[in-house]
């Protein structure tokens, strides 16, 4: 078998494998492989993607690559790095719960509801739960996106999105995509405004959560809730 072929049955054997065996039976590095399609001239596929790998350190550093630094690692071009990032927004979403009618009863519920999946977005992102009488959600809206060290938020884009839903109570949430959840100053006089606003409009906010890799801070539980 000459040099090409092999390179061909090394490039299938993901491919393969995921008909076999599941999506979850493969490594990041095949999952990546699949996504990219194909190598380039003297490299395969899954070497390049463990490269990949490896310049990111690992798939949640990839992840938060934005298009333009992809575009800048050895291996990819404008087409591959956004190819990956429709895949790495798309998985955001599909965590996104469709299931909105459970009560959400503590800053844990809402983490794990809805910050997960904001804890790896390349940017920072503010989401705004609007909720019922009763605490349950009646819907998730992403109100501002930012870049990497803030986000922008219109108070009066928050309680339009609250006023539309006819919500009773809200929790915000968004990211710092550093890993960091520590609150800055802006985080707590935005809290401080929002439920200023909150008070007049006769719609309650609940809680702040900020999230970072794996963890968050709720500006309640922390003592760090604006006085009344």
């Amino acid at each position: 078998m000459d040099v090409a072929s092999r390179m061909y049955v090394h490039e299938q054997r993901p491919r393969e494998r995921l008909a076999a065996l599941g999506a979850h039976a493969l490594s990041d590095t095949e999952l990546l492989a699949l996504l990219l399609g194909a190598g380039r001239r003297g490299q395969s596929v899954t070497d390049v993607a463990a490269q990949l790998l490896g310049q990111s350190n690992g798939l949640p550093g990839l992840a938060r690559r934005s298009t333009r630094a992809l575009v800048q690692l050895d291996g990819l071009g404008p087409a591959k790095a956004a190819r990956l990032c429709a895949a790495f927004e798309l998985g955001v979403r599909a965590l996104r719960p469709a299931d909105l009618g459970a009560p959400l009863l503590d800053s844990r519920a809402v983490f794990v509801r809805y910050g997960r999946a904001l804890a790896h977005a390349p940017t920072e992102r503010f989401w705004v739960i609007s909720l019922d009488a009763k605490n349950r959600p009646k819907a998730a809206t992403e109100v501002a996106r930012g870049g990497r060290t803030n986000c922008q938020v219109d108070a009066a884009e928050v309680f339009r999105c609250l006023v539309a839903d006819s919500a009773a109570h809200a929790v915000v949430l968004h990211n710092h995509p550093s890993g960091d959840p520590a609150p800055s100053a802006d985080d707590l006089s935005l809290t401080e405004r929002l439920c200023r606003a909150g008070e007049l409009l006769e719609i309650r906010i609940l809680d702040h959560l900020i999230v970072g890799h794996g963890r968050y801070t709720s500006l309640r539980d922390e003592g760090l809730w604006p006085s009344p």
